[in-house]
């Protein structure tokens, strides 16, 4: 089956921290036999920031950031099986909704893929004219990567037909364990770039203990934080490339996951971070949110924390020897329960089973 896929970008992490799931999941519906073309636009800087060349298992066109390259690009939506369009991708992400599904051919299977499902909930709620709300009436899935039983409400009382989770994972392709690199060595190691709603959880998980703790070294990696006055023991790298990621994760003793506060609040939202990490076996220290026991056991593979106070007590006493045993019962965890390959099985008999039903109702 052929899938249009309309995204942020495949090539690109910068600026955009849905690339690791955009892969995982489209290396294992290929895998599945799937044939996928990601179409992204050239836009924030992101093809001068390209972490991979175009990859054999995915076709890749990239367009101009111009309306008229947009609707050359989702033209071709028309020789798809299925057209799925995500949230975020940052040029004219309205216009691309109503062209991509415009253009779908009679029995084609419409998914919108919400990566951010919190954020776009709270702004269509917000704008009883807002595009997505109209486009659900032709949508047949919705699909998230993150959000559980209260994002599956949200857009059930919104209109949508279905809202499935499909939530990040690892693969153990591109995230595993290497050895540490001492350019990267920390005692606490935070990813993530600078955006509205995260800066303050950045505050209050990361950079205040950092100033409670002058003994430790703290470092900060990510795209924006350039201009921000920071700690004297926190170092800052700015953005690091996927490929530098497995080196990151294992070279500190620790490494910290913030959620954005919209994710937090709702839970049952794991980034791609949180796999990234326990793919390489690091020791992963996160933000407390509803629904982590359904993917790491906290105490045991994960160790969550209420507030900074919280992290500024626990690092002192976080010994290597047990930041090394968590990271080891995290991996073993994720590769036997959260793999993209087991995402994809999942994904697959959501397509098929609404491409049958589609099938009938045009026989119909």
């Amino acid at each position: 089956m052929k899938i249009a896929f309309y995204g942020s970008s495949l090539l690109s992490s910068y600026w955009n921290g849905a690339a690791t799931y955009y892969r995982g999941i489209i290396r294992a519906l290929a895998a599945r036999g799937y044939r996928v073309t990601f179409y992204e636009p050239d836009v924030w800087d992101r093809q001068k920031n390209r972490d991979i060349d175009p990859p054999d298992w995915c076709e890749v066109v990239v367009y101009e950031g111009t309306l008229e390259a947009l609707r050359r690009a989702t033209d071709r939506a028309h020789d798809a099986d299925i057209v799925v369009k995500t949230s975020g991708v940052g040029f004219e992400d309205d216009a691309l909704l109503g062209a991509a599904l415009g253009a779908a051919r009679p029995g084609a299977l419409k998914v919108f893929w919400d990566v951010d499902a919190p954020a776009t909930l709270a702004e269509v709620r917000a704008g009883p004219d807002h595009p997505l709300r109209f486009a659900l009436e032709e949508i047949h899935v919705v699909l998230t990567y993150g959000g559980g039983p209260p994002v599956v409400e949200g857009y059930r009382k919104l209109g949508a037909r279905e809202c499935i989770p499909i939530y990040n994972a690892l693969d153990p392709q591109t995230h595993h364990p290497v050895p540490p690199e001492p350019r990267f060595a920390a005692d606490l190691t935070f990813l993530g770039n600078r955006l509205p709603d995260r800066e303050a959880r950045v505050e209050q998980f990361f950079l205040d203990p950092a100033a409670r703790l002058p003994g430790q070294k703290f470092l900060l990696g990510g795209s924006g934080w350039g201009d921000r006055p920071l700690p004297p023991n926190v170092g800052y790298i700015g953005h690091v490339p996927t490929r530098d990621h497995n080196a990151l994760n294992v070279s500190a003793k620790a490494v910290l996951n913030i959620n954005r506060e919209s994710m937090a609040e709702i839970g049952f939202s794991p980034p791609t971070r949180v796999f990234e990490a326990a793919g390489a076996g690091a020791c992963l220290i996160t933000d407390a949110w509803p629904g982590l026991g359904l993917f790491l056991d906290p105490g045991e593979e994960v160790i969550p924390v209420r507030d900074g106070q919280d992290l500024a007590e626990l690092l002192p006493g976080l010994t290597p020897e047990r930041a090394r045993e968590i990271g080891r019962k995290a991996l073993h965890r994720v590769l036997a329960e959260h793999t993209y390959d087991r995402r994809a099985e999942e994904v697959d008999r959501i397509f098929r089973r609404l491409i049958d039903t589609r099938a009938a109702e045009v026989a119909a």
